[in-house]
């Protein structure tokens, strides 16, 4: 019983979370600031800052599920635990598919996207010849962020 309720806190956690910086944060920044160039380099801090939680939240929640066997007692004492393999490895699944979605716009996209804002000077990206290729990446990681962010919430539901 307690493995299964510390899944779903750190599964809660998790997203809302996602949801918190990628669709209240964000685009407050921007609605907000004048300066664009300053609300993209603070979204992208908090996105980055998401991207750690989300990983150490797909690890927490991996230890979880292999401390919860199917048919075993969990490795904590008095943890009686019994969960469906069935079950057990649909959660695996959408735990890793939302390691991946982190580790694809995290380590892939984002350090594309670092790079066209670097080289494209004060005047920021969108003013300058790197504007289609950031809006494609942005589109991209936008993209991956909503799939993560609608598995979140089937992570959730499946605890």
């Amino acid at each position: 019983m307690l493995l299964a309720r510390t899944r779903l806190l750190v599964a809660t956690l998790w997203a809302g979370s996602l949801w918190a910086v990628g669709y209240l944060a964000a685009p407050t920044l921007f609605a907000t600031l004048s300066d664009r160039v300053l609300a993209g380099t603070i979204a992208g801090n908090l996105f980055t800052n998401q991207a750690w939680l989300s990983i150490a939240c797909a690890l927490v929640m991996l230890l979880l599920l292999w401390a919860t066997k199917p048919g075993t007692q969990g490795i904590f004492a008095g943890s009686a635990v019994n969960m469906a393999a069935k079950a057990r490895r649909s959660l695996l699944i959408i735990v890793l598919v939302m390691l991946a979605c982190t580790l694809v716009s995290h380590f892939g996209l984002q350090p594309m996207m670092a790079s066209l804002r670097a080289a494209a000077g004060p005047g920021g990206v969108m003013e300058g010849a790197a504007r289609n290729q950031f809006g494609i990446l942005h589109g991209i990681s936008s993209t991956i962020y909503l799939i993560q962010s609608l598995l979140a919430a089937w992570l959730v539901l499946k605890q």
